[in-house]
């Protein structure tokens, strides 16, 4: 599969995207895995989270989706979530921002009145190719955002998280194979696989499950938001299955995940790689 080459301002939009992503928007069919559960996505707007969010609505959970900035993209997947019937409430912001997270927790618990999954998927990646090239406040910005962030949610999060809660992080494929040219980012996915292993082990006792999920390449808007068009052209093409994968082909994993069907998983690291091992 080839994409045409484009790049949009970062963080991307899904209306901007071509070919359109899939998100499971005609064909997720739920089952009642998620029933009565209530979920906070962070990232949940668009990309993975914005197919984790249609799909655990249509399992049957109520989902706060914690997002950037204004864009169209939000009230397009909350419009998803309100057709399967289930309540959807939207916190934009910045998570780079401690206060923020807190925030998002907050508004969490105002609406639902306790929290069962926390999908930490937000991220933010810049593709760089030298070590000088990567602004200090760049740098910094990546690991507030992408590691730093899940710390505070977890910790905002944990006084209203049950035994049987889940706690979901999206690691990433570079946690295993790093680009030179994602170095930052790399480096937090790294981060995310050792702060997940710690974590379950800490909540374990409190019957409160941790686990990532780890994507490889996803056609998600923060690929052409990112990365240099001819490397945009060929996304994807490396992996064993010679294409890119769907938002929806990802979203099956956090269900998992999320539902009772995974008790006994916690710790676990779960590749959704198109063939690309993680060891």
């Amino acid at each position: 599969m080839t994409q045409p080459p484009q790049q949009q301002e970062h963080p991307g939009t899904e209306d901007e995207l071509t070919p359109t992503a899939d998100h499971g928007e005609e064909s997720y069919q739920g089952s009642g895995r998620l029933e009565g559960k209530a979920a906070v996505i962070t990232g949940g707007d668009s990309g993975i989270g914005r197919a984790v969010a249609i799909a655990f609505a249509r399992e049957g959970a109520d989902v706060l989706i914690s997002y950037l900035e204004e864009h169209e993209d939000a009230t397009d997947t909350a419009q998803w979530v309100e057709q399967a019937g289930r309540k959807a409430v939207l916190v934009p912001g910045d998570l780079a921002d401690p206060a923020h997270c807190r925030k998002v927790i907050d508004e969490a618990v105002e609406a639902f009145g306790r929290i069962d999954v926390l999908v930490n998927n937000a991220a933010f990646q810049m593709a760089r190719e030298d070590i000088a090239d990567i602004p200090d406040e760049e740098w910094d910005r990546t690991f507030d955002t992408n590691i730093t962030a899940i710390f505070h949610l977890c910790k905002a999060a944990l006084p209203h998280l049950g035994e049987g809660a889940s706690i979901i992080n999206s690691a990433s494929v570079q946690e295993d194979q790093p680009s030179p040219t994602l170095l930052a980012y790399a480096a937090t996915k790294g981060a995310i696989v050792t702060f997940t292993g710690s974590l379950a082990q800490m909540l374990g006792s409190r019957g409160i499950r941790v686990n990532n999920v780890a994507p490889g390449p996803i056609w998600t808007p923060l690929i052409p938001a990112t990365m240099p068009a001819d490397a945009v052209e060929t996304f994807g093409d490396d992996t064993p299955l010679g294409r890119p994968g769907q938002p929806a082909e990802v979203a099956h994993a956090y269900v998992f995940l999320a539902s009772d069907a995974a008790s006994y998983v916690s710790g676990a690291n779960i590749a959704v790689t198109g063939g690309k091992p993680i060891i």
